[in-house]
C-alpha cells in the first residue's frame, strides 16, 4: 500500500478537491440517494472554485496525498464540527478516511475538544460507526429545495 500523506490544504489544492466533492458524491453517494439528490447536494456549479477557496482560505482543510495525488479531504472546525469528509471514490476502502479521521481526533485532542460531530450521509454512516460514533439522530436537510435524510453522529474523546 503506498504511504498516504497529510498535510495542510494550499491554494492550488482547489480543483482537485472540488473534483473529489462532485465525484465522490455523484459515483458513491448515488447508491444511496436519488439522482435528483446527489445533483441539489452536488450541482455542476459546485465544481467552481471561487466559493470553495473563500471558504477554504479561512477553514483549511486537511489534504490526504498518495503518490502526489490528491485522496481525500477534510474540514475540521474549532467547535468539533467535522463538515466536508471526502475520499476519492477510486480510493473508498483504501485507509484515506482512517487516516483523515485519525488526524481529527488527534488535532481535536490537541485543542482540547471532547465531542467531535458531523453530518453523516446515509453512505459514509458505517465507516463513522466504526470509527467509534454514534447515532445522536436521524434527520431530513433540504438542499436547493430537495430533501435528504442524513444522521446527525458524534464521538466523545476521552
Amino acid at each position: 500500500m503506498n504511504k498516504i500523506i497529510l498535510r495542510e490544504y494550499t491554494e492550488k489544492d482547489a480543483k482537485a478537491l472540488a473534483d473529489i466533492y462532485y465525484n465522490t458524491i455523484h459515483k458513491i453517494n448515488i447508491k444511496d440517494y436519488t439522482q435528483e439528490q446527489v445533483d441539489a447536494w452536488a450541482p455542476t456549479s459546485s465544481l467552481e472554485l471561487d466559493g470553495w477557496m473563500k471558504k477554504w482560505s479561512k477553514l483549511k482543510p486537511i489534504v490526504a496525498v498518495i503518490d502526489n495525488t490528491i485522496v481525500g479531504f477534510a474540514e475540521f472546525n474549532d467547535n468539533g464540527y467535522i463538515d466536508c469528509f471526502y475520499c476519492h471514490h477510486a480510493w473508498i476502502g483504501k485507509g484515506v478516511g482512517a487516516s483523515l479521521m485519525q488526524a481529527i481526533e488527534a488535532k481535536a485532542k490537541f485543542n482540547k475538544i471532547k465531542r467531535i460531530f458531523a453530518n453523516v450521509s446515509i453512505t459514509a454512516r458505517p465507516f463513522f460507526e466504526a470509527k467509534g460514533f454514534s447515532l445522536v439522530k436521524e434527520q431530513v436537510v433540504e438542499i436547493r429545495g430537495v430533501k435528504l435524510n442524513n444522521n446527525v453522529m458524534e464521538k466523545i474523546l476521552s
